[in-house]
């Protein structure tokens, strides 16, 4: 028979019968007491280097890279720190003496401008090395002076460039120079085309180059209402020592395809008809038969009275003779200027305006190669020479060589 379970009872006073702590019982299990190992055990024979305090931050020293690179300047040879100290002094002695020429050529482009009468400072170059020692000396190895649009006659010289050589100066200082003495210059004279395109007169005419010493002009003159087509040649050559002359040659005015005008005397020259408008009569019966009706028009041609009578009456023989290769060149051989007064009408039949004829036979050589004329002359100086040595045609105007001698400048 089982035997039941008999339970303990426990008084609620009784303390020893409180439950176990099991940490208790683990520490029981050892021999002796747990002790501490120090941590310099632990870490070994480094732990004081590695708990030594940390320095304080404190900001980068640049300065110390600058004394790195002094120290290394400082065991360079003497020779070399000689070398760099007289690179660093001739560098700022170039420098200051760059700037004394600026200054020089500044005042000299302001005293010639002012003495010269010129529109707009010239540009001045002084040349030699170095300059303060020139300026000490009181002499210049060379000053080239460039003078823009210089007025001349009728034209204006593009640009005048001049370079003088061994200039004695008379100056106390670089801002006190009064004056200077050039012995000998030499340079030269530009007039450009586009200069006489533009101001060579009320006809629309442009100039360019024709070998070494001609000048073709091309363009159109205005001449009683009507735009005549102009050609000319220009002859270039040197007219003393100063000065440039020009032949005119080759003058024509075309009146459309109708007729051509070159100013002269001359057989060849006057008014005639061209090669085309003479041709042309064969075909245009009125215009024909208006010359043939003038008796002096038919003498002038030498064509026989009885030709002429039956060529007014019968169109087939007016063909026949307008038509020959002779009668044309005998109407290209009338100068209708002689004409034009005693035969208005007949000149308003062949299309020809009788006030342009007018105009034309005042429209002479002279009058004409006036118009188109490129000369003119250097001034003279009060001191000294100024000669041309030379004149040449280029691709962009005309190249005038010129030298002198015993200029003086200023006081």
């Amino acid at each position: 028979m089982r035997t039941p379970h008999r339970m303990d009872t426990h008084h609620p006073d009784d303390r020893s019968e409180q439950p176990r702590n099991p940490y208790e019982e683990l520490g029981a299990l050892d021999d002796g007491p747990l002790e501490a190992t120090p941590l310099e055990d632990f870490l070994g024979d480094d732990a004081e280097q590695r708990h030594e305090p940390e320095p304080e931050w404190s900001p980068p020293d640049h300065r110390r890279g600058g004394r790195r690179r002094k120290n290394r300047f400082a065991g360079l040879p003497l020779a070399v720190k000689a070398v760099v100290g007289l690179v660093v002094l001739a560098s700022f002695a170039a420098l200051g003496d760059r700037w004394a020429v600026l200054y020089a050529e500044h005042r000299a482009a302001d005293t010639l401008k002012d003495r010269l009468d010129l529109a707009a400072a010239p540009e001045v170059e002084i040349g030699g090395f170095p300059f303060l020692t020139q300026l000490a000396d009181k002499r210049l190895e060379s000053v080239k002076v460039t003078v823009p649009d210089v007025a001349a006659d009728r034209v204006s010289l593009a640009k005048v460039s001049a370079t003088a050589h061994d200039v004695t100066l008379n100056a106390d200082g670089l801002t006190s120079v009064r004056g200077a003495d050039v012995p000998r210059f030499d340079g030269d004279v530009m007039l450009s085309f586009a200069d006489l395109n533009r101001e060579l007169g009320a006809s629309q005419v442009t100039f360019s180059g024709e070998g070494r010493d001609r000048v073709r002009a091309r363009g159109t003159l205005p001449v009683a209402g009507h735009n005549l087509k102009l050609r000319a040649e220009a002859r270039i050559q040197r007219q003393g020592e100063r000065g440039i002359a020009t032949e005119i040659g080759g003058m024509r005015l075309d009146i459309g395809n109708l007729a051509t005008y070159r100013p002269g005397k001359r057989a060849s020259e006057g008014l005639h008809l061209t090669p085309e408008a003479s041709a042309g009569l064969a075909r245009e019966t009125r215009k024909a038969k208006a010359l043939l009706s003038v008796p002096a028009i038919v003498q002038r041609m030498g064509v026989p009275e009885a030709t002429v009578d039956q060529a007014l009456a019968d169109d087939g023989k007016l063909a026949e003779l307008t038509g020959s290769p002779r009668f044309a060149r005998q109407a290209q051989r009338l100068n209708l200027i002689d004409l034009a007064l005693d035969n208005p009408e007949v000149l308003r039949r062949l299309g020809l305006d009788p006030d342009l004829l007018g105009e034309l036979s005042g429209l002479t050589r002279p009058v004409l190669a006036d118009r188109l004329a490129l000369a003119f002359e250097l001034p003279k100086p009060e001191q000294g020479d100024v000669k041309l040595e030379d004149v040449r045609v280029e691709e962009d105007g005309i190249r005038v060589r010129l030298s002198g001698s015993g200029l003086t400048v200023g006081g």
